[in-house]
């Protein structure tokens, strides 16, 4: 069977790609040279940045269920000062809250102790003593804001700017702007540590409009990550590369007469990058690997802290392979009802303290890695939750979802480390002075990657569509 060049390819695909470069017009991309088209062949090659970048990776920790920042890193003397006391109608003016008129009373665990670290100052409480440690490598935003009050819609614009499905995750867009910086894994790698998929699953990694190619890989928790990956049987390599070929150049045919149709691109694309993944990801999740001082640095010898460990673990292995952004969301450390996750609505000790410990440790972990290794200064770490907790108690010993104000953090190349940014007002219900919106957050992580969010576009439906929709702006404030 003949094999053709690229050139080729173009020239003999008609009314396929070929055709439709020479006609000028590619979906997604507008009207661009045949010279530009021939790219597309090729959607994962590497790609320049719009200007030099600080980071190369970014690993993405989303705590899921929403913790009380209230809790760790905020502290607020006169919370504690009014514990008990309803809360005072002049930090509700401009919020609808589901509580007003029902249990308002401020609440402040008489367990929580705050204490400044480095030379920052930053207050962490009790709960996080190993993440204290680095307190001089973060950047604090205290002024983050949300729209929705719901986990499903949320967890949805944290990680793809808009609060109906259907839009890119923020990793999708990267991917698609930046492409792959190792051929034999994917771009873009989603991490967890529950026994099943995150809540509301994939639609928090997809490519949205975007080609399928860029949308995330999930690999699960536990020693085989990704599903159907092993050679079946005694199928040998040779019998298995034959049959892909032959598969390749069939699809390649079809694809040539649909260039529209990017699940049939993304097809292709898997097969061969599944063939490559069958010897270089096992090696890149394989934990044996790791020395026993790494390992019980990331908590792995314990059963509170192990299966966080691992997945954080494995996202450093990631990022030094060359992914370029790795989405770790954390799982339950608590099997009883609410306490999955860090929604923690009643038991706010009891939830805070196991989920608390759980990522402390390995967190803590992974920055001391990252800088060990030299590969900080080219990670940006993003912690984040899709909105923060109430002042006030729920059912007595709870918090309920506060998208008004709360804390998140970014550490790594290119931050202003040591800082904190913004703020809530005196007992934590708002942001006051300058907001940092979910499109902000993203425009700051594009920016440090070497992207500009205005520019990081793709034609939709005759609409130029980018990650920040129509907001966003870059956070200066954070960055070195």
């Amino acid at each position: 069977m003949n094999t053709f060049s690229r050139r080729e390819f173009l020239l003999k695909a008609g009314v396929g790609l070929g055709a439709a470069a020479f006609s000028g017009y590619i979906p997604g991309a507008g009207f661009i040279s045949a010279a530009s088209a021939a790219e597309l062949i090729d959607p994962l090659a590497p790609k320049a940045p719009h200007f030099p970048a600080k980071v190369k990776t970014v690993i993405w920790l989303h705590m899921d269920g929403a913790p009380s920042t209230l809790d760790l890193f905020d502290y607020k003397p006169e919370l504690k000062k009014l514990a008990g006391q309803p809360i005072p109608e002049s930090y509700l003016k401009g919020i609808k809250t589901s509580t007003q008129g029902g249990i308002t009373k401020l609440f402040w665990s008489d367990k929580r102790e705050f204490k400044q670290y480095g030379e920052s100052g930053a207050y962490f409480s009790d709960l996080l003593p190993n993440l204290s440690q680095h307190a001089d490598k973060i950047a604090f935003i205290k002024s983050s804001v949300t729209i929705g009050a719901t986990h499903d819609i949320s967890i949805l614009k944290l990680n793809t700017g808009d609060v109906n499905p259907g839009r890119p995750s923020l990793g999708a867009w990267v991917s698609y702007q930046l492409g792959s910086a190792n051929r034999d894994l994917p771009s873009y790698v989603v991490l967890y540590n529950d026994n099943k998929e995150p809540r509301a699953g994939s639609v928090n990694w997809s490519s949205g409009f975007l080609p399928a190619v860029y949308q995330g890989v999930a690999f699960r928790p536990g020693d085989s990550p990704i599903l159907n990956l092993e050679r079946a049987g005694a199928w040998a390599a040779q019998e298995q590369r034959n049959s892909l070929d032959l598969l390749k150049r069939l699809n390649e045919k079809r694809g040539a007469a649909y260039p529209e149709d990017t699940e049939l691109q993304a097809r292709i694309r898997s097969y061969e990058l599944a063939d490559r993944m069958q010897t270089s990801a096992p090696e890149a999740v394989d934990l044996s690997k790791e020395s026993e001082a790494t390992r019980e640095a990331y908590g792995l010898n314990d059963e509170t802290t192990k299966s966080y460990g691992q997945v954080l673990l494995r996202a450093r292995r990631l990022a030094e392979r060359g992914v370029r952004f790795i989405q770790v969301v954390s799982g339950p450390a608590l099997p009883d009802g609410d306490n999955r996750n860090w929604d923690a609505h009643n038991s706010l000790e009891k939830n805070h303290g196991t989920n608390a410990k759980m990522v402390d440790k390995p967190i803590a972990a992974l920055l001391a890695d990252l800088k060990e290794r030299g590969l900080l200064d080219s990670t940006l770490v993003v912690w984040a939750s899709e909105f923060g907790r109430t002042p006030w108690g729920e059912s007595g010993d709870g918090r309920d979802h506060n998208p008004w104000g709360y804390t998140q953090w970014i550490a790594g190349g290119g931050v202003k480390a040591g800082t904190t940014f913004g703020a809530t007002d005196e007992i934590g219900v708002q942001s006051v002075g300058k907001t940092v919106d979910t499109y902000d957050l993203h425009a700051t992580v594009l920016q440090l990657l070497g992207l500009n969010h205005l520019k990081t576009t793709f034609l939709h439906d005759g609409r130029t569509e980018r990650p920040t929709v129509v907001f966003g702006e870059v956070i200066k404030d954070l960055l070195a």
